[in-house]
């Protein structure tokens, strides 16, 4: 059987940036140590934390009661006023937020200030979303589907751009997914346009390892979405020639080579 890895599965620079800060912090700092939301969407490292002691606060009446703590803001980043209320508290912030995500936010602030209403294309209860729109004020809105923007009181991706430019308004539209992100989907739409099957790891709750899913899905009816390799089904790639594997953005490396492994030994 041929086994096709895509080059860009597992961690992207920044999550990897951000756990390695977590780690970090544990060999090095005798506080508490939190991270605001779980540092990447992938229950084993999250597991693997905890079992180290370091606890996830999930909203922000539990950080509001954190006190002489550390907390790292995960690569998602965090709105402003989360920021506020731990420097209010003394918490001592390290702060992982991914580059490209912290220039995201420096956008919103500079166009809030050229007198501009923002609206932000993404699912507005996703953690990244949230920051963003963190960074804006009363009027930033946040539109995941062409038909949201019937409803917008002004009157994904290009439909989008499309419906809203149909308004006529003066109309700035800056598009700021990565390019980690956009490789990512284009290789795995090539390798699952190749294979007979196609496995995409990641966690049930990662967003973007959900898209990688939607996308090879497309391309190979035969597409299986896992988070380790325990949720693999032997069946489903026992009889076929050839097998594509991509993992999303919060996959550690070894369950990527795990299942790797196991496909290419067994089958």
């Amino acid at each position: 059987m041929e086994v096709v890895v895509a080059k860009s599965a597992g961690f992207c620079f920044g999550v990897k940036r951000a756990v390695d800060q977590v780690y970090e912090q544990l060999k090095r700092n005798d506080k508490p140590i939190y991270t605001y939301g779980p540092i990447i969407h992938n229950e084993e490292v999250v597991k693997d934390l905890e079992e180290k002691g370091v606890k996830v606060i999930e909203n922000e009446e539990e950080l509001k009661k954190i006190q002489d703590a550390v907390v790292v803001i995960r690569s998602h980043g965090a709105g402003k006023r989360i920021y506020e209320i731990m420097e209010g508290n003394g918490i001592e912030i390290i702060d992982a937020t991914c580059p490209y995500v912290r220039k995201i936010h420096k956008i919103v602030q500079e166009q809030n200030k050229e007198g501009r209403r923002l609206i932000i294309i993404g699912n507005d209860s996703h953690p990244e979303v949230e920051g963003i729109k963190g960074w804006g004020n009363d009027n930033t809105l946040v539109v995941e589907t062409p038909e949201q923007v019937e409803t917008l009181p002004l009157t994904e991706g290009e439909d989008l751009v499309e419906k809203i430019s149909e308004t006529r308004y003066d109309i700035l539209v800056l598009n700021t997914i990565c390019n980690a992100t956009q490789e990512r989907q284009v290789e795995a739409k090539r390798i699952a346009s190749e294979v007979d099957a196609m496995i995409v790891i990641g966690g049930k709750s990662s967003s973007n390892t959900q898209k990688l899913y939607e996308i090879c899905r497309r391309e190979c009816k035969n597409t299986y979405y896992i988070q380790t390799l325990g949720d693999l089904d032997p069946d489903c790639v026992n009889s076929v020639r050839s097998v594509g594997i991509t993992a999303g953005a919060s996959t550690p490396n070894h369950i990527i080579e795990e299942v790797h492994t196991n496909v290419r030994v067994k089958f």
